[in-house]
């Protein structure tokens, strides 16, 4: 047990050495990556309410209701749900139902639910592009004021450089783009990862919304008898 203390705190020593070398560059960096957990972090969580993992069976249930005519017990299947795909069936069967409007009203209706719930889908997947774009620019320019600073020095040093010192200030400027880098990673490889999920979801709510105008909705009568 000490001995993992010991190593913790020797890791937690060198990781606040690496930011106090780092420079102001190393900070910014730092507050992106604290930034960009939380993102990762939140938008893993939003996409889990939206139903992005659960796979959708009881809305292609309901879906399959609707398609053999049962409308209203495909309603009631989906009723209350929370999921992203389950929300614009309901949306869209309810349009269809709608007396009050055509097929052109109904699959307007529709459209504009999608698309409201696919920006809930890709909130928050911006501030992502963009940690990842700037990160290893951060870090670009932190090596290069480094540099900087570094044959400034070797300069004002003359003939008494001591090549040590120059090395020394060249792996310090160094560490802002490894650090750059170790946020931009993770955070594109998490953008294109929710990028794939949101893709997903919307071809499947498309698949679904087209399979419901696909089939001819049922007579004032029938359907008052289903109510």
């Amino acid at each position: 047990m000490n001995e993992i203390w010991t190593r913790a705190q020797t890791g937690l020593e060198g990781g606040w050495e690496v930011i106090v070398l780092g420079g102001p560059a190393i900070w910014a960096i730092v507050a992106l990556s604290v930034i960009t957990l939380a993102l990762i972090l939140w938008k893993t969580w939003r996409l889990a309410l939206l139903g992005a993992w659960s796979g959708g069976r009881r809305t292609r249930r309901a879906v399959a209701h609707w398609i053999a005519g049962r409308e209203a017990e495909a309603l009631a299947l989906i009723d209350g749900r929370r999921s992203c795909r389950a929300q614009l069936v309901q949306a869209a069967m309810r349009s269809r139902r709608d007396p009050g409007l055509d097929d052109a009203a109904a699959q307007s209706e529709t459209e504009r639910v999608a698309r409201e719930l696919l920006a809930r889908a890709k909130a928050g997947l911006r501030p992502l592009e963009l940690i990842a774009t700037i990160a290893p620019l951060l870090g670009l320019l932190g090596t290069v004021l480094g540099m900087i600073a570094a044959f400034q020095a070797l300069q004002e040093a003359g003939s008494r450089a001591d090549p040590a010192a120059l090395a020394g200030g060249i792996w310090e400027a160094l560490l802002t783009t490894a650090a750059g880098m170790a946020v931009a990673i993770p955070a594109s490889m998490a953008l294109t990862w929710f990028e794939s999920v949101a893709d997903r979801l919307r071809h499947e709510m498309e698949d679904a919304a087209t399979r419901i105008f696909l089939r001819p909705v049922a007579s004032a009568e029938l359907v008052a008898r289903a109510a």
